[in-house]
């Protein structure tokens, strides 16, 4: 061997090393502290309850109104991840103390979530299903994937000598445990199992996972077992759990297959009707609204035109180019304002009347301001006669409705305002004489009066 091979083979060697030394997971790593810290957060029970329970709560408020700064902030104070993570840490160490004590904190965290959620969505008035809890009823193969590598994440930030309360933080919110309970407390309320279960898987699939990753992290580690398995037993186990953890993905990917379906319909759609206009594939026709329904038998694109309407030939020439676009099994439905177009004409007419309904609100509100303003006008000639007879002081008058906001409490309140102005300062009997007389003369329950004289 040469040299040169010689100092190739060293620099190889080296970079290997460096970069075995660069991913070492075993760097800044204490066995003993790792699992005491996860074993502590196994524990539920007592003010942990009741933090998960207001979590929970605020969470479903948070997904009741479609807030996620809500629902980010209830994940970041709930104590879910305790129990899973020690369900995860007891398989890796073959402790069974470590995990029937787990499962049973796991079990009761569940009920308490379910509990808690089911109470607040049946209580709430609002009823009416937001995007956030719709979410939480597809689970797809990338929420597993998020919930492994989570579930990785947070088992080598509690690794860490010093842990990483942002790391463990981050996982919370990314792992999302808490929504899907929620959501299954909300199909549980309105009685709506497909709510329930769907929701509820995503919460399972979230919780296996991140148990899984913390367990095979921990055979990484080779954290020291409380208790050794045969071979042939461990391999057995091995194969179980690898056998159950595919089974837990079959569906997830069934709905991750359905949503990408979805999504490539959708976008090929949008492409097409977008085509239609700009290529004037519409005889200078326009459209004015249109919707897409995604069903893997027959989709179907529904769009309403205003213009020239299209022949029979062209609605069918239009037909054919779907498949163009990726949209074999799909129906395009075409509205135009044709006399036998009973729904078309009927959308038109209605936007019409009610066009011309509005018109008629502004008309006789402008109305009744112009009678208003003319007959205060008629109105102060009038008062003013009488006010002449009455104060002969008096030397001009005005009621204007003034807008009074409370620096404290930032009410408003419209409250008429009297403008008088006096040849002679006015006698406090005068002030309030006239207050009197304008308050019953005009018909008002309060008015407040603003004196100057005229010099």
């Amino acid at each position: 061997m040469n040299s040169s091979q010689t100092k190739r083979r060293k620099f190889i060697r080296y970079w290997i090393l460096r970069f075995k030394r660069f991913i070492n997971l075993n760097i800044d790593h204490n066995e003993q502290e790792t699992i005491n810290r996860i074993e502590n957060g196994v524990e539920i029970g007592g003010a942990n309850v009741w933090i998960l329970a207001f979590a929970i709560i605020i969470a479903s408020i948070g997904l009741n109104v479609n807030s996620t700064a809500v629902i980010i902030g209830a994940m970041l104070i709930s104590p879910l991840m305790g129990p899973i993570m020690g369900i995860g840490l007891s398989v890796g160490i073959a402790d069974n103390e470590l995990l029937s004590r787990s499962l049973k904190n796991f079990i009761s965290m569940v009920v308490v979530s379910l509990i808690s959620s089911t109470v607040y969505f049946t209580i709430s008035p609002i009823s009416d299903v937001q995007s956030e809890l719709l979410a939480r009823t597809q689970p797809t193969i990338y929420d597993v994937m998020i919930a492994f590598f989570g579930g990785l994440t947070g088992m080598v930030a509690n690794s860490r000598k010093d842990e990483k309360i942002t790391i463990i933080s981050g996982v919370a919110i990314a792992t999302a445990l808490m929504p899907p309970l929620c959501t299954a407390g909300y199909g549980l309320s309105i009685g709506n199992f497909s709510y329930f279960f769907g929701a509820f898987y995503l919460f399972f699939i979230n919780s296996f996972f991140i148990a899984l990753a913390t367990a095979m992290l921990t055979l990484y580690l080779k954290l020291p077992k409380k208790s050794f398995l045969n071979p042939i037993k461990e391999k057995k186990m091995k194969q179980m759990i690898a056998i159950f953890s595919i089974l837990v993905c079959v569906p997830s990917v069934f709905t991750t297959f359905g949503v990408i379906q979805k999504a490539a319909f959708n976008s090929n759609a949008i492409h097409f009707m977008n085509n239609l206009q700009d290529k004037n594939l519409l005889n200078g026709a326009q459209i004015i609204n249109s919707s897409r329904n995604f069903n893997r038998k027959e989709s179907t694109i529904e769009i309403t035109l205003v213009g020239t309407p299209l022949s029979d030939e062209q609605i069918n020439k239009l037909q054919l180019q779907l498949p163009e676009y990726n949209l074999k099994k799909t129906k395009l439905i075409i509205h135009q304002p044709l006399d036998n177009d009973v729904s078309v004409s009927g959308f038109f007419a209605e936007e019409l009347y009610n066009k011309n309904l509005e018109l008629q609100e502004e008309i006789k509100k402008y109305q009744n301001e112009i009678q208003k303003l003319t007959q205060n006008y008629v109105d102060n000639e009038q008062i003013a006669r009488e006010l002449a007879v009455q104060f002969n002081n008096l030397e001009s008058f005005s009621v204007v409705s003034s807008i009074q906001t409370n620096v404290y409490t930032l009410a408003t309140d419209t409250i008429p305002t009297l403008y008088a102005t006096w040849i002679n300062s006015p006698t406090e009997n005068e002030t309030s004489k006239l207050k009197e007389f304008l308050k019953i003369r005009l018909n008002l329950k309060k008015l407040d009066i603003i004196n100057k004289e005229k010099n």
